[in-house]
């Protein structure tokens, strides 16, 4: 049992064969046609990238960030040579998988547009999930754009003298407590659109 559960491959393989279970035991729920299934796993798709993107968000301003401060300096190295680049790994890259596949599910259901250009009436489901798809477009830009520039050169993944990592710092912070802000509405957006497929 060790064995297995100290293997996160291992695991990871084993739950997405589950998953593959549940969708095949479970087919016809939403519609048994191609179409049907095909969004069910884009959904599945999209929300697997969005705890991914958004736990991790939140470990870094609710964990790491505030207690970086309380490690011994002789202790910082193990964070930011080994913990934090594997961590802005997997954050930078599920907001992309994130975005990509809710832009996905969003065309694919023939939203896409009217959505982010807001081409609903008033307070209804279209210009929610819109609301929700622009916020996380500019969160994802904040990832890659500003948080991920500055992170390399804080971590030392790329040559910076130490002003240029002093001054990443702040806007890295920035734009993660933006992200931070930006997550709760956009959340709110995402789940209370009920837009069907």
């Amino acid at each position: 049992m060790g064995k297995f559960f100290g293997n996160l491959h291992l695991v990871l393989v084993t739950g997405l064969v589950l998953a593959i279970v549940v969708m095949m035991a479970f087919t016809g729920w939403t519609g048994d046609d191609a179409r049907s299934i095909t969004d069910d796993v884009f959904r599945w798709l999209h929300s697997f990238f969005g705890i991914l993107w958004i736990g991790l968000l939140y470990y870094l301003n609710f964990v790491q960030v505030p207690t970086m401060p309380k490690i011994p300096a002789e202790l910082k190295p193990a964070i930011t040579g080994h913990i934090a680049p594997t961590v802005f790994f997997f954050f930078r890259w599920a907001a992309a998988l994130t975005v990509l596949f809710g832009l996905i599910i969003a065309f694919h259901n023939g939203y896409g547009a009217q959505a982010l250009t807001f081409g609903g009436t008033g307070a209804d489901g279209i210009n929610m999930i819109g609301l929700g798809m622009w916020l996380g477009l500019i969160m994802a830009f904040n990832v890659w754009f500003i948080i991920w520039p500055a992170q390399k050169k804080i971590l030392g993944i790329v040559e910076a003298s130490a002003e240029e990592k002093a001054a990443a710092a702040p806007r890295a912070l920035a734009a993660s407590r933006t992200n931070l802000l930006l997550s709760l509405p956009m959340l709110y957006c995402m789940v209370s659109a009920n837009l069907g497929g």
